[in-house]
């Protein structure tokens, strides 16, 4: 039996295959302000990011001001598009299916946006209202301070926990909240932690936290 006893995972481009229409949705409400913005270049660079730092970033870069409802109508724009679009990531409900383990979900995301995209996906019979997002604490990844306050919550050890992630901010705050932390790494990128156990399908995901003893 594996000595991780909570699964703790992020919601983003993890569960939900969400990370292209979020950003869709930043260059969509940018277009209009006269900023065309890529967004394969946006999941590149900021994929996992607290959103007012992005969006302060972007406006910087290209020296526009946004509106004080902007970050309201983005939500808005995201919330459409995961009705249109958004999906599982391939081979998720399936791990899920094959997990024993207690398991939450720890985002950057607000608690609606994690609950529209879990409902919308059929995912959260596995999470029992077990939702943690950094807006409720006012710390976000890469600071640790989310997966330590959501195992705590779910009432194990961070050794007893294991991190799923795919962005580097979530990578860094599961390694320095002392949980053994696996990334979703189906492009193989460079990570700069050691102890990182990588996969590139979620099918991978339940015999590679079994072999953690």
């Amino acid at each position: 039996m594996s000595r991780i006893q909570c699964l703790l995972f992020d919601n983003d481009g993890t569960l939900v295959d969400s990370e292209w229409l979020c950003n869709r949705a930043i260059a969509i409400l940018f277009r209009p302000l006269g900023v065309r913005l890529n967004t394969a270049y946006l999941v590149k660079h900021y994929r996992g990011g607290e959103l007012a730092k992005i969006f302060a970033n972007l406006a910087e870069t290209h020296q526009v001001t946004l509106s004080d409802d902007f970050i309201e109508r983005y939500r808005a724009v995201v919330a459409e598009l995961f009705k249109r679009k958004l999906n599982p990531i391939s081979g998720i409900p399936e791990a899920l299916e094959q997990l024993p383990q207690a398991k939450a979900v720890v985002s950057n995301g607000p608690l609606t946006k994690i609950q529209q995209a879990l409902d919308l996906c059929g995912l959260s019979q596995y999470f029992n209202k077990n939702l943690f997002s950094a807006y409720d604490i006012g710390v976000f990844k890469p600071d640790p301070a989310i997966y330590l306050c959501s195992a705590q919550k779910m009432g194990f050890a961070p050794s007893q926990c294991a991190v799923i992630e795919d962005s580097m901010a979530g990578i860094e705050a599961g390694v320095k909240a002392g949980m053994h932390v696996f990334f979703y790494n189906p492009h193989q990128e460079n990570c700069p932690f050691e102890q990182v156990y990588h996969f590139e399908n979620a099918a991978q995901l339940p015999s590679l936290i079994a072999k953690i003893r």
